[in-house]
């Protein structure tokens, strides 16, 4: 354990105008407050606070966080109060204390509902001193350090807790050393094979190759030094999950890998920063659309760097990051600049952004009315996502997400904008919504009076701003819609029976299904949450189909000889519930068609090769594919939308082709897995009932009925 007085060197180190006696004192008061107190691995619990602090040295921090580290588990661990700690030591240091404490009373992995609850108290603690996170960051980087005294499920636990929310959030406010350090030792304990063999290959290549580092290191400097240039040059490999991850990501092997070297120059200005660009340039070749100029557009932690990747004549590339001093200094700390001292002093680092600002704009969009899932999913893609840089036509940059679509740029723009958002131009050329925005593009949208968001931007949307707004337009907006949409189903669905979907009925099926009134149950039935089977039911309970499980498709026609085979004919494709016929063929059993179907005239002649089958009673699984032909508006997210809608009628689209397309219309060929003719009445009613769709019908044609598919 680290000595009261090596740890005030430490920070003296920095510092020279601290506080010794508070630091001493406050030491002193720690170590009696955990007395008696042991850690899993039999060391006394005080040496884990001290190393807290002694990792919070390393960024230079100020006295009230150092002091911090050493008392942040005394309030909760020990005799220790509040009151006790503001009156020894001030209440700002009882404030930190206490929200460390809090922090570690959060179940940050525990179920969604309440992880977005946490999360929401994580970061309005973070918005009131960020200092408290950086304790709790450090608390969890020593905790990972010594992991392996802690029993093998509580190992994996606190690991995945790591690499799901504290090493992304280190990364996010800038502190990339931390993130990788954090994610590494996750990594041990998560994957410790898959670790171990990253490690084995590299130890391999660097008998095959040398010292590559060391090489290349020098050819760098010796470039520099011909332009004049006076610079540090840094090489290393990269870290063991960095590597897997890009494995996992490109799914190819280590042998493939070809950027597993990174190399950061540390000039003295900024204009050296692109000579030393230039000079790299010229020695190397460049990798095309790896190139990023983080110095004109800075990320929003406040990180400043160019990033390049040359190839040698090997073929190996490696990555180079070239800054000054200076933006190195964010680079590293992160948020941490804030409260780095230097000559007793608090730094004035220009490049360094507050990130309580990131905090604050992340909290406000989600007052407390909002879903708590939704809260989730945006802190999740704000923290886990790097940026992109788009211009406005006037110049403006817009910074999103890597990843984001033109609706989150429009979104992001304003949110009367993004509502009635009908296209974009990028660089000038019209593009689909979803198309994935990339650095330096010029982005134009394109705005509709009347336009509405739709439930497919959902999936085309990326930020949490973007999804938030449509979520709560689609609430207000789209029970009409669904009202609409479910009427049809049900007056659909009672017709198939042999019954009609009077007022009267509907509240009745309302009444037996408890539910509000007959709006309520058709806004249900149009959003999928009822089945139209359910309604019918609901009123008809003898006309309901009880059935133990699904049938089998190899079983699901009755009226075949005992072995005889059977495939449903291509040119009519009959679903269950359907009236059927069968038509014998020798040496491919029998072909079963629709009772219309125009095929059947054919076999006008020959009665003996007639079978009268039926389908068996009960439920089919979703199996039985039928073509639909759609003819769609050719516009931005139409097709998207119509996939979804589909999606949303648990029906499964196996295959889809165009058959025409024209600059105003499509018209194409969807395949279906469908249970049975309810099944599909209610995917083609939904279809129907989508302004874009000008016209869907189900294919059929005799000039197929040689063709036959064989249940499976």
């Amino acid at each position: 354990m680290i000595a009261a007085d090596d740890l005030v060197a430490l920070v003296r180190n920095y510092n020279p105008k601290t506080n010794e006696k508070l630091i001493l004192a406050a030491y002193d008061y720690g170590r009696e407050m955990h007395e008696g107190q042991f850690r899993k691995s039999g060391e006394p619990y005080f040496t884990h606070p001290v190393a807290v602090a002694a990792i919070l040295t390393e960024q230079q921090l100020d006295d009230a966080t150092i002091i911090t580290a050493l008392l942040h588990d005394t309030i909760e661990d020990t005799r220790s109060t509040y009151s006790e700690v503001a009156e020894k030591f001030g209440s700002e240091i009882a404030d930190l204390v206490d929200g460390v404490t809090k922090l570690t009373n959060l179940q940050l992995s525990s179920t969604e509902t309440q992880q977005a609850e946490n999360f929401r108290k994580l970061f309005m603690a973070m918005s009131k001193d960020m200092r408290v996170i950086l304790v709790k960051l450090a608390d969890r980087l020593h905790n990972m350090r010594t992991i392996r005294a802690m029993k093998p499920e509580k190992q994996v636990k606190k690991a995945r807790e790591t690499m799901d929310i504290y090493a992304p959030l280190a990364g996010r406010m800038g502190m990339q050393w931390m993130r990788e350090e954090l994610e590494d030792l996750a990594f041990r304990v998560l994957n410790p094979e898959g670790r171990s063999s990253i490690i084995r290959r590299f130890i391999t290549l660097q008998k095959e190759t040398g010292d590559v580092i060391h090489r290349i290191t020098g050819d760098m400097r010796h470039e520099l030094e011909k332009i004049g240039i006076e610079a540090e040059v840094f090489g290393r490999a990269k870290k063991p999950y960095s590597i897997w991850r890009k494995m996992q990501e490109k799914k190819i092997g280590f042998s493939r890998l070809s950027d597993i070297y990174g190399f950061r120059i540390i000039t003295l200005n900024e204009a050296e920063c692109y000579a030393t660009l230039g000079a790299i340039h010229q020695r190397w070749r460049a990798v095309p659309g790896r190139f990023k100029d983080y110095i004109s557009q800075p990320k929003s932690n406040g990180y400043r760097s160019i990033h390049t990747t040359v190839s040698g004549r090997d073929g190996k590339r490696v990555e180079v990051q070239i800054r000054t001093r200076q933006m190195h200094e964010v680079a590293e700390t992160g948020v941490a600049a804030h409260w780095s001292y230097r000559d007793g002093q608090r730094a004035e680092n220009p490049f360094a952004v507050d990130p309580a600002k990131w905090i604050a704009s992340l909290t406000e969009q989600f007052d407390e009315d909002d879903d708590h899932d939704e809260f989730l999913e945006a802190v999740k893609l704000e923290m886990y996502s790097d940026k992109v840089f788009c211009f406005t036509p006037k110049g403006d940059v817009v910074k999103l997400p890597k990843g984001a679509t033109p609706l989150d740029y429009a979104y992001q723009i304003h949110t009367r904008i993004g509502s009635k958002c009908v296209g974009a131009k990028v660089d000038g050329i019209r593009v689909p919504l979803w198309t994935r925005l990339k650095n330096g593009q010029s982005v134009e949208i394109i705005t509709a009076e009347g336009q509405t968001p739709q439930a497919t931007w959902l999936d085309i949307a990326t930020t949490g701003k973007a999804k938030t707004n449509i979520r709560r337009s689609l609430r207000e907006a789209n029970k009409e819609r669904y009202i609409k949409l479910g009427a049809e189903l049900a007056r659909a669905a009672f017709e198939n029976n042999g019954k009609k979907a009077t007022d009267k009925v509907l509240e009745l099926a309302a009444k037996t299904l408890r539910l509000e009134d007959a709006d309520t149950l058709l806004a249900r039935l149009g959003s999928a949450e009822l089945t139209a089977r359910e309604v019918v039911e609901a009123v008809y309970p003898d006309l309901a189909i009880r059935s133990e499980g699904e049938i089998e498709a190899q079983r699901a026609v009755v009226g075949l000889a005992h072995g005889q085979g059977f495939a449903r004919a291509a040119c009519c494709q009959p679903l269950p519930h359907e009236r059927i016929v069968g038509i014998t063929h020798r040496g491919r059993g029998v072909d079963v068609h629709a009772i219309d179907c125009g095929a059947l005239e054919a076999f006008e002649d020959a009665p003996e090769r007639w079978l009268d089958l039926h389908w068996a009673e009960g439920s089919h699984p979703p199996v039985y594919s039928v073509s639909l032909e759609l003819t769609i508006g050719n516009d931005a997210g139409v097709l998207g939308r119509i996939c979804t809608l589909i999606g949303e009628r648990k029906a499964n689209i196996s295959d889809l082709k165009f058959i025409d397309r024209k600059p105003d219309f499509y018209r194409l060929m969807v395949d279906v897995d469908l249970r049975d003719a309810e099944h599909l009445h209610t995917v083609m009613s939904a279809l129907e009932a989508e302004s874009n769709v000008a016209s869907v019908q189900r294919r059929r044609d005799p000039a197929l009925a040689a063709g036959f598919a064989v249940a499976e």
